[in-house]
């Protein structure tokens, strides 16, 4: 949705502008996931990367490096 895209593009520009970092809830496609990193989203978090986990099922996975992401492509 345009007006969706919009207020994303704005409120991630305005948030770095304040020297502020940014943190997008409820990411569930490959899709947002790109369109956030191409937008220089700082963080995300959602059923894209995983269901919520119990803590000790979490930490095991982190330590085996299943949570990494590539970091932001040039712009």
């Amino acid at each position: 949705d345009e007006d969706n895209t919009t207020i994303t593009k704005v409120i991630i520009d305005m948030s770095h502008n304040l020297n502020l970092s940014v943190i997008a809830e409820g990411v569930e496609t490959e899709g947002q996931l790109n369109f956030l990193r191409h937008h220089l989203c700082d963080e995300i978090q959602g059923f894209y990367i995983s269901m919520p986990l119990p803590y000790p099922e979490f930490t095991h996975l982190l330590q085996q490096g299943h949570f990494a992401i590539a970091p932001h492509p040039p712009v």
